[in-house]
């Protein structure tokens, strides 16, 4: 394997268990100890605490390039473990398998999003999560690494495999980007970037309208005086679709509507594009 592909498996694992570790240690209410090491995965081999059938994967497609994945999978005893303590601080004593299935999901789903978000960052282009689905590699072999959290004195094991066409992508997204002709050295100009900076940094303070659109509807005049208490007016979106999240009269993201301690809320499903804001202002 090239040294850059092995650098940058390394950086993808690492980032992805802090952020797994961070989005853990917010609903379990307890700081997880993180060990990741190099591991092979391979399909006819045992795998940590199980053997591949049955491991749950997670397959995660990314926009680094098309048909790029990469996959997540952990034995029962380490997701039962970890969505059981999530469930056991939410108060949920008498939890069942399914429940701790949905929730270790629920919390890999959130470590992927930041790890597109690093992903953004490190190669200066808007990364996004594609189509996600439960599912096995689909090669023999494979690099990738064990990651080790413990939780609660319980040792959790999830391995997480990114192909070398995944780590391709990203090199080569990498290498388009610093081939690009390099920043003048600053010179006089250097204190209007510096005024720049503190402008932003001012501008990080300012206060947004957030609000949620379940859907629109256009009524007629004469309609609208009918309204009385009890009336019911029908949406332009169906129960299934998501909700759009608008901050500043702009649409940000997509998501669905849950109830956090008796209160509605949005969790975020998709962030949408720079040219779809511009064509969602209102």
């Amino acid at each position: 394997m090239p040294e850059g592909n092995a650098e940058t498996r390394q950086w993808l694992a690492t980032e992805w268990a802090e952020h797994f570790a961070s989005a853990l240690e917010a609903m379990a209410e307890e700081k997880p100890g993180v060990a990741v090491e190099p591991y092979t995965y391979t399909r006819t081999a045992e795998e940590p605490g199980a053997a591949p059938q049955s491991m749950l994967w997670w397959k995660q497609e990314f926009s680094v390039a098309p048909g790029v994945r990469c996959w997540f999978g952990a034995a029962a005893q380490s997701w039962e473990a970890i969505g059981g303590r999530v469930l056991k601080v939410a108060g949920i004593e008498n939890e069942d398998k399914e429940g701790a299935h949905g929730t270790y999901l629920e919390i890999l789903q959130q470590s992927i999003s930041s790890v597109a978000q690093s992903l953004s960052g490190r190669l200066e282009t808007e990364v996004t999560c594609g189509a996600g689905s439960e599912g096995p590699p689909d090669t023999e072999s494979e690099g990738g690494h064990l990651a080790r959290f413990t939780l609660n004195d319980v040792e959790c094991q999830i391995v997480v495999v990114f192909p070398e066409a995944f780590l391709a992508a990203t090199e080569s997204a990498t290498a388009s980007r610093t081939s690009e002709p390099a920043a003048l050295p600053a010179t006089e100009t250097t204190p209007a970037l510096s005024a720049r900076s503190v402008s932003m940094d001012l501008l990080l303070d300012v206060e947004l309208p957030v609000s949620v659109s379940f859907g629109r509807a256009q009524l007629q005049l004469k309609d609208v005086l009918k309204l009385t208490t009890g009336s019911i007016i029908e949406l332009n979106r169906s129960v299934s679709e998501p909700v759009e999240i608008i901050v500043n009269n702009c649409v940000i993201a997509r998501g669905e509507v849950v109830v956090v301690e008796g209160n509605f809320g949005v969790r975020i499903r998709q962030v949408i594009s720079r040219q779809e804001r511009m064509r969602t202002l209102k």
